[in-house]
């Protein structure tokens, strides 16, 4: 009797979806709250207030948001082996709300402090919230797929909220208002979390609860030692942000050991668990690369908005570079519902494309969003702007790709997941976004060449119309300068043509070979 009740939902669902879902939707909404506002703010802060050079402070960001997606892939697995997913979520949820109030110390050694605490915060938080996102499903709940992508809306809608809120609270008010703020953002998610634990409680349990409370050195026990290391490992992760020219080596030596990991669990575990870790690592590949062009928006494609599209928003207002990468969340909000209700419908058909297929649509969209600046050669005015539509459509084509990947993505891993390695592979999932980014900040350097030319173009200009006049306006300097903004322009154009046709060949090959590699998921869909 006792083993039939576990059968059945303890709880009526809500909307369709099991109750915990919305919880977990809010909780992860304030986490994203907290980590794109320190994220907007970050640039901000080591240039104007910490008085850091550019380069140094991209490189700061770049190691920064590597390690931030490189942490779940061990915060997955102490969570799968010591933790659970319900203890992991809230410590790290305490430690990232930690992280962002020590930043407020106001000193770079604060700022690294507090930045480590968030690594480590984050490697407990992000892995693990999603894997039990995937506990609240069956294996073969069509509702699955429809699940994440309204979780994934939720990520998307905290990353809005930062941005409207957070970042314009930091540099409207001081920054130290803005990382106070996004650490208040966190602790209303752990609040949250922690109000609707019955909804998930089971589902999140330690492995092995008595000996997670039993000691294992001395007076502590199995929990307080892992709590204690958690904070010990904060040092070391300072160090990785100062020396940040080790993350390439570091990365590669991760990737290494993640793949063998999953490959020798595979062999041990039989054919079919081979060949799903064999898709795995595939996708992981072809996700790399997906996010790698993808994560341009917080780079070159802001730069590009900065120095040649026409902002003017109907007359009304003119919108500021940083501001374009608003369409990205906005989209997802409005589009994330019906792509979720898309795959719904599609599944009642028997029509929804396999989990490759999805991928291969996903990586052509992103390339279709790059072809489009093509446009920008027949439309620009006589200052060499591409009039907003054409950023606007970038990232609408990018965005809808993010929701066949995406969310799906998080999905299959929860699938493809035998019940020990669960939060192994999302955190396996979440390496492969450290390598993106990593990546990215290599392509990004492709466009570096427009950077100089209106550099030296500014400068240039500075002894003939004078200081005032491009401190006040420099945007307007350099498309004065037509040779300079025209080959600005043709650069950002070509480099982003590149890009496109190198998505739309590869999404072709994922969706020409889809049948061969779904073939390897053995009948997850």
């Amino acid at each position: 009797m006792k083993e039939a009740a576990t059968n059945v939902p303890r709880y009526p669902d809500l909307f369709g979806h099991p109750r915990g879902l919305s919880l977990l939707f809010l909780t992860e909404m304030w986490e994203r709250f907290c980590y794109f506002g320190m994220r907007g703010l970050l640039v901000l802060y080591l240039t104007k207030s910490l008085l850091q050079g550019d380069d140094q402070s991209f490189a700061i960001y770049g190691a920064y948001t590597a390690l931030v997606y490189m942490a779940p892939v061990l915060g997955g697995r102490l969570a799968d082996s010591i933790l659970g997913y319900r203890i992991a979520v809230i410590l790290g949820a305490v430690m990232m709300a930690i992280g962002e109030f020590l930043i407020l110390g106001g000193s770079q050694t604060w700022l690294y402090v507090g930045m480590a605490a968030i690594i480590v915060g984050n490697g407990y938080f992000k892995a693990n919230i999603s894997s039990l996102v995937g506990k609240l499903y069956s294996a073969d709940d069509p509702r699955r797929d429809s699940g994440f992508t309204i979780f994934y809306i939720g990520v998307n809608l905290g990353a809005l909220l930062a941005t409207l809120v957070v970042v314009w609270v930091g540099e409207r008010f001081g920054f130290q208002y803005g990382f106070g703020l996004a650490g208040i953002g966190m602790l209303l998610g752990l609040l949250i979390f922690a109000a609707g634990q019955k909804y998930y409680k089971e589902e999140g349990r330690p492995p092995r609860p008595e000996k997670l409370h039993s000691k294992v050195l001395g007076p502590l026990t199995q929990l307080q030692l892992t709590v204690l290391l958690s904070f010990l490992a904060i040092p070391l992760l300072y160090l990785l942000i100062i020396y940040n020219g080790v993350m390439g080596i570091l990365l590669i030596l991760t990737f290494l050991y993640v793949g063998y990991t999953l490959m020798r669990e595979g062999i041990r575990g039989g054919r079919i668990l081979r060949d799903r870790m064999i898709i795995f690592i595939i996708l992981c590949l072809f996700n790399i690369l997906f996010w790698a062009l993808f994560e341009q928006a917080g780079s070159s494609l802001t730069l590009f908005a900065d120095r040649n599209v026409d902002r003017n928003v109907f007359g009304i207002f003119e919108m500021t570079a940083g501001q374009t990468q608003f369409f990205n969340p906005f989209f997802i909000i409005v589009m994330g519902s019906l792509i979720s209700m898309l795959w719904v419908k599609l599944s009642e058909r028997n029509l929804n494309p396999n989990i490759p297929a999805k991928f291969g649509y996903g990586i052509m969209l992103l390339g279709i969003g790059y072809l489009i600046t093509r446009f920008g050669l027949y439309s620009y005015n006589e200052a060499f702007l591409v009039p907003l539509w054409i950023i606007v459509a970038i990232y609408f084509f990018h965005t809808v790709g993010e929701l066949f990947i995406s969310p799906i993505g998080l999905s299959m891993v929860t699938k493809l997941a035998p019940e020990k390695l669960s939060g192994t592979l999302m955190g396996a999932w979440f390496l492969s976004f450290s390598g993106s980014n990593f990546l990215g900040g290599q392509l990004a350097k492709l466009t570096g060449s427009s950077r100089s030319t209106v550099e030296t173009a500014i400068s240039a200009d500075t002894v003939a119309v004078g200081t005032e006049t491009v401190a006040a306006n420099a945007q307007t300097v350099v498309n004065a300068t037509s040779p300079a903004a025209l080959e600005s322009l043709t650069r950002y154009i070509d480099v982003y043509t590149s890009f496109g046709l190198i998505a739309v060949a590869t999404g072709l090959l994922v969706l020409i070979l889809s049948p061969r590699l779904n073939k390897l998921m053995h009948g997850i869909k």
